[in-house]
């Protein structure tokens, strides 16, 4: 086979791709648009405000992802059952989200509600003006306080929304996505700056917006799901019984939770991260939230692929068409590596701009504008590593990926920022680079691993009934 034939598909190929793909990265897209408008709105306010909210998104993305963990991992056998047609497997691995996500709900409500201030103090550092200092974890603590009413619909939709989309329905989550933001965008713009009569809230009114979206998009998923059972039956008695088979259950455990504690120990790792880089001052944090979320923007590419991947190659091998899922995984990569090339080439002529949007200083603006050309220049190894650890993960090689993705991150990359930061006058934008880089590495093994194709196997044989 030649590498073109290899490497691309045909026009049906990216036809089938891009149906799965394309109503998660619109999704995203807006999601992330809407979010960058946020930002510039609560960044026109002052910087003390911006950079409070940026470090309590970083512990609230702990509390994401370890949500986003316990569900993928029960959503590995999801895809599989629901490429084999078992409807009652897709049920119990629904119940089983459900379950285990309202164990991390409380656990991050009780952590964030009474930890929440001495977290966000380790992210305030090297300003002689301790009335900045104080204004952020002023900022950032009204901004917790009212987020924290918004974690339980957010656990709720996601449950649903990974759910619908490993039984192929990407239209709704990527519906109710959109009216999400278009709500949080307009009560953001009423909240924040008390237009039209509303209250001037400030940061409050924009987690005011931000959790009343979370319950407008968990509702609108919800309700089509329950009206829906001709498409979504698994749904049918998915509260009469709340039993699961201990088998199903076990190979859930054994496969999920490697995954659970990789995206714990991931968001963790990257929150560690950002706190290594804030030691250089309030203004690194400032630039990195302005850099972070303008990059995400563009990102949306390689992580709605990544989620085709986890679909597609997934429900593949459920099917038991291992040749076929290792031929359409390779042009998935492909695809990804390849469309990054040029959305990272444009994000880097784009990069000053950005900035010019924010009421913050020069110094901000400047090393918001250098982290934007790293994170562009690094976003196709960031597109190659996203793509093999959702490989990886499609056939349950949970405890690979847990060493692929956060051990790699604790034994490798926090360690070198944490010398660089503490022990070195590297200057923030060099160390930021060299913490970029250090990811070609995690390509080289990741590269290595999908190769072997240890990733290709059948997981859900026998368990749905």
């Amino acid at each position: 086979m030649s590498i073109r034939k290899k490497l691309f598909g045909d026009k049906a190929f990216y036809k089938m791709v891009l149906a799965v793909a394309v109503p998660i990265m619109i999704q995203n897209g807006i999601t992330n648009f809407v979010g960058l408008l946020d930002n510039i709105m609560v960044g026109r306010i002052g910087t003390e405000q911006m950079s409070g909210i940026a470090i309590v998104n970083q512990l609230l993305m702990v509390f994401n992802l370890a949500i986003f963990g316990a569900i993928s991992g029960a959503g590995i056998f999801s895809a599989q059952f629901f490429g084999c047609q078992d409807h009652k497997g897709v049920r119990h691995t629904f119940r089983f989200k459900m379950y285990i996500c309202a164990v991390i709900l409380l656990l991050g409500i009780l952590v964030l509600f009474f930890g929440g201030e001495k977290l966000i103090l380790m992210y305030l550092h090297g300003e002689d003006n301790t009335q900045a200092l104080e204004a952020a974890l002023h900022y950032g603590k009204q901004y917790l306080g009212v987020m924290l009413i918004g974690l339980l619909p957010f656990a709720l939709e996601q449950v649903y929304t990974s759910t619908l989309r490993e039984c192929g329905e990407t239209m709704v989550p990527m519906k109710a996505g959109i009216t999400a933001v278009l709500v949080n965008l307009v009560l953001n713009y009423l909240l924040i700056f008390g237009k039209f009569g509303f209250p001037e809230l400030g940061v409050v009114g924009a987690a005011i917006a931000t959790v009343i979206s979370r319950y407008v998009q968990a509702a609108m998923v919800i309700v089509w799901t329950h009206t829906h059972v001709q498409q979504m039956p698994f749904i049918v008695g998915a509260y009469k019984e709340f039993t699961i088979p201990s088998q199903l259950s076990s190979k859930i455990l054994v496969k999920g939770t490697p995954l659970m504690i990789n995206e714990i120990m991931w968001s963790a790792g990257m929150a560690t991260l950002m706190q290594c880089y804030s030691v250089r001052g309030l203004d690194t944090v400032a630039a990195l939230n302005i850099s972070t979320t303008i990059s995400n923007l563009f990102n949306v590419v390689f992580i709605a692929l990544g989620s085709a991947i986890s679909i597609i190659v997934g429900q593949l091998l459920g099917a038991g068409k291992m040749e076929e899922a290792k031929d359409t995984d390779t042009k998935l990569i492909a695809f990804s590596v390849f469309s990054c090339v040029g959305i990272g080439l444009m994000l880097i002529l784009l990069a000053p701009l950005f900035p010019m949007l924010y009421n913050t200083s020069d110094q901000v603006k400047e090393l918001a504008t250098w982290f934007l050309r790293i994170a562009a220049g690094c976003m196709p190894i960031a597109a190659f590593m996203h793509a093999s650890y959702f490989t990886l993960r499609s056939g349950g090689k949970t405890i690979v990926t847990f060493l692929f993705d956060s051990v790699f991150l604790w034994c490798v990359s926090i360690p070198l920022a944490y010398v660089l930061s503490r022990f070195t006058d590297m200057p923030i934008i060099p160390l930021y680079l060299a913490c970029q880089l250090i990811d070609i590495l995690k390509c080289i093994l990741g590269f290595v691993l999908v190769k072997k194709g240890v990733w290709l196997q059948n997981i859900v044989a026998g368990d749905g009934k």
